[in-house]
């Protein structure tokens, strides 16, 4: 054999000795010289040598080298092909994803034997498509071949990402009847099948069968397996069990044990796992140093998660990826932000997870400058194309109330998902525009896109703030329809919405439907009851809450010492308030304090009312200046009621209520000339009263009405229905209070006055248009009239009919010529 020689880049290149054969030489230019280079001497040496067996050592280091192209010309090339020529080919085109190909060559060879079906089997499988893999596992045993250790394999793996449960059943079954259920390789694969299926306790028969657990890969697959079913104890002790049998470490086992750390803030054992990868070498492998920083970063230990980074050259994304996101759990946004800014600093990798820490440290900081310079960043990078950081986008601005930026994002993205709805839902929702997200929902459903849950509670909400019962009833609707079970969320959410919507009863059925009742959804039944007048079935709610174990928050005390203001409930009042710091530690608030005083005043103990005012530990707010002020009207306190009204001056210089309600203590005192400076006062710095405005809605259409309205389609037949309710409640006993009509007319046009106000008008209305045996449901904006309040009892008795009237302060609901509020509110 004549030795030859190769000049590459200007080197001389010879062989070491006759033995050392050609291939080898091509080999040893291929290596040290590039790959360009290497094509046209491999098959030059190749066809000329003519050796089947070195052609097919070329072969698979081209196709393992990802050269499948370059392997393929070779392959042609070949004068003589054995059966591993062609399985070597088969397993290149499917290990890369060329299916068509490898199929073709799949029905082309002459040699289909195990070796061959499995390779096929194990691309399918590999790349996400466990259907084909699955058809031709069932064709090759057709086909009389015996499937190997590795098709087996590749199918079981396959079941285990896609959950089919079932057919890893008929694999293992099978496994049974060949006697591959001894096969390490096949039990592990059973073993992780089983667990990522979700049958841990038959991942935990197979492993306890194994009489030989020398294998590693054994022992990672069931720490893995309990670390995903949510059993950290069980992982654990199986590591230390592994530990004990002197099973040595591998950098698949060590992550999966730490991720276990990290889900129970087993800080401490992690340590303990720490100290065992610095003995076993493994601290330098970027795999195990990202579930090292992971581990201690959710478990709060961030020091130790810097040191972990500080102590390797590598600058692993994922490493930095878990920093900055257990910086946002410990609330460190700005740390975050630091972190990230380092990173791009140091021209690190950052990739679509990076991003989307960096904007949920953004939505939290409020620093639109800097959120504008990373979405910029997004841009030049190319990153706007994934739908995770899209989506984050859009929270992130409508977080920051930069609702149009989160609109234009949203508009941009070409494929949207059920996250991208929600968050631009959300987003209209926790801005105050109610009334776009109800439209936007309505474009998602229309679109296909069934909603999640924190959509659903997101509308709700919307539903709620509207009073929108209708729209929050289809909402309910869609979500039983999609067959999953109440969260405790969407469940929280209706029974806020159904409460808020005058719908007491269906918020207590909510709540008895639900399996798991939080302070949350606890609270949103206090309050609720508290709304609709029924102080009695708070303060019972209250006290199930407590006797359940469930401790009240800040936000139960205000719902409950509401209930106890509009029932005056003084004594439980006041227990209640006291128990907030002496039992529970709960500092009271500006709502609590507000709640505490208009109980207090409206039940006349003024004077007790003006002591807790003055030992508030905050500045008063307007709320709290108002229920005084209008405890003072009630009770004609002039002197303290002008106290009230000087500090509403101050705070809310342009808000009518205090001159109003300052001007009717002045008039109901005799003090005429007093009451008419205020009115010029209210004039002089062009300050408005705002009108009484009720509304229905029916069908859909909302119906508005001011005193004295005349601009109804149907205004005829509504006075028409006035009329006639006047007529009828009079005879029940009804006596209009000519006190609360206006002072300049006689007293024909004070009654006509009264019987012409928005809520009596609104009423008649309701008496038209709802069918018998419908609750009319009316909304105003101000408080209810005293003598509409009596109206609306006689009417409810006469025409037999249920009335809910929600006023700026809480519902009313009229029955049988009785009110829920026991006519005090």
């Amino acid at each position: 054999m004549r030795l030859v020689s190769f000049r590459t880049n200007g080197v001389m290149l010879k062989p070491r000795s006759r033995s050392w054969g050609l291939t080898h030489l091509a080999r040893e230019v291929y290596y040290q010289f590039g790959r360009a280079k290497f094509t046209r001497s491999a098959h030059s040496v190749v066809n000329s040598n003519r050796s089947t067996f070195e052609s097919n050592r070329v072969l698979k280091d081209l196709s393992k080298g990802g050269r499948i192209d370059d392997a393929r010309k070779l392959f042609d090339e070949m004068l003589e092909r054995d059966e591993y020529t062609w399985n070597t080919m088969v397993a290149a085109y499917a290990n890369s994803g060329r299916f068509d190909e490898a199929t073709e060559l799949f029905e082309e060879t002459p040699y289909k034997s195990s070796v061959t079906w499995s390779s096929l089997i194990s691309g399918y499988c590999r790349h996400g498509r466990p259907g084909e893999g699955f058809k031709f596992f069932w064709l090759m045993q057709l086909d009389g071949q015996k499937p190997t250790q590795f098709s087996l394999g590749s199918v079981l793996r396959a079941c285990a990402v896609s959950g089919s449960l079932q057919r890893g059943e008929q694999i293992h079954g099978y496994a049974m009847k060949t006697n591959f259920d001894h096969n390490d390789f096949v039990v592990t694969g059973l073993i992780d099948m089983y667990a990522k299926c979700r049958s841990i306790s038959e991942a935990e028969y197979l492993f306890a069968t194994v009489l030989e657990r020398s294998n590693h890969a054994l022992w990672s697959a069931m720490i893995t397996g309990y670390s995903q079913n949510g059993d950290a104890y069980k992982a654990m002790e199986c590591f230390k069990e592994m530990r004990k049998q002197g099973i040595e470490l591998d950098e698949y086992s060590l992550p999966s044990i730490l991720a276990t750390c990290a889900a129970v803030s087993a800080d401490a054992f992690g340590a303990q796992v720490h100290c065992c990868i610095m003995r076993s070498g493994y601290a330098v492998s970027a795999f195990v140093q990202s579930a090292l920083v992971d581990m201690y970063a959710k478990c709060g230990d961030l020091n130790s998660a810097k040191l972990v980074i500080e102590a390797t050259d590598i600058d692993g994304v994922v490493s930095w990826n878990s920093m900055i996101m257990g910086c946002m759990r410990q609330g460190c946004e700005e740390e975050a932000l630091y972190l990230f800014k380092k990173m791009h600093g140091r021209d690190m990798k950052i990739d679509d997870f990076t991003y989307t820490s960096v904007l949920k440290s953004l939505a939290s900081t409020m620093d639109l400058k800097l959120a504008k310079s990373v979405h910029c960043l997004i841009l030049k990078t190319r990153f706007e194309a994934y739908r995770l950081v899209s989506n984050a986008l859009i929270d992130m601005y409508a977080k920051q109330r930069e609702i149009t930026c989160a609109c234009e994002v949203f508009k941009c993205m070409l494929e949207k998902d059920v996250i991208s709805w929600t968050s631009l839902v959300t987003g209209y929702a926790h801005n105050g525009l109610f009334e776009e997200a109800l439209r936007l929902f309505c474009d998602m459903t229309a679109e296909g896109i069934c909603p999640d849950e924190m959509v659903i509670s997101s509308i709700l909400s919307a539903s709620a703030e509207l009073t929108a019962l209708e729209f929050g009833q289809q909402v309910h609707g869609i979500f039983v329809k999609s067959g999953h079970a109440i969260s405790t969320s969407v469940g929280n959410s209706l029974i806020s919405m159904y409460a808020r919507c005058g719908c007491i009863e269906d918020a207590d059925r909510v709540f008895n439907s639900m399996h798991v009742a939080g302070v949350i959804t606890w609270t949103a039944l206090i309050m609720g009851y508290a709304r609709n007048g029924k102080a009695k079935e708070s303060l019972e709610t209250y006290n199930r809450m407590v006797a359940s174990g469930v401790k009240p928050d800040y936000i139960s005390f205000i719902g409950l010492l509401f209930a106890c203001s509009h029932a005056c409930l003084v004594q439980e009042g006041r227990m209640y308030f006291e128990s907030m710091t002496k039992t529970y530690g709960i500092k009271p608030g500006l709502e609590h304090y507000a709640s505490m005083i208009d109980l207090l005043g409206r039940s006349g103990k003024l004077a007790e009312a003006e002591e807790l005012l003055n030992q508030m530990s905050v500045e008063p707010d307007p709320t709290i200046w108002k229920a005084l002020l209008a405890a003072c009207r009630v009770h004609k306190n002039l002197e303290l009621g002008e106290r009230a009204a000087r500090n509403l001056f101050k705070l809310e210089p342009m808000n009518s209520v205090p001159y109003v309600l300052l001007a009717n203590i002045y008039f109901a005192s005799g003090k005429l000339e007093e009451a008419a400076k205020i009115w010029g006062l209210m004039k002089s710095r062009g300050i408005n009263k705002e009108p009484g405005c009720s509304w229905v809605g029916i069908n859909g259409q909302v119906h508005t009405f001011v005193s004295e309205d005349r601009g109804h389609p149907r205004m005829s037949d509504i006075y028409s229905k006035i009329d006639e309710v006047m007529r009828l409640i009079k005879k029940a006993g009804y006596v209009p209070d000519l006190s609360l009509a206006l002072h300049d007319v006689d007293e024909e046009g004070k009654e006509l006055g009264l019987a012409y106000h928005s809520e009596k008008l609104a009423v008649a209305f309701g008496l038209l248009a709802v069918p018998q045996g419908g609750p009319i449901r009316i909304y105003k904006n101000l408080r209810v009239c005293g003598d509409c309040h009596v109206a609306m009892r006689y009417i409810s008795q006469v025409f037999s009919r249920h009335i809910v009237l929600r006023d700026s302060n809480r519902f009313h609901h009229f029955r049988e010529g009785v009110c829920s509020c026991g006519d005090y509110w």
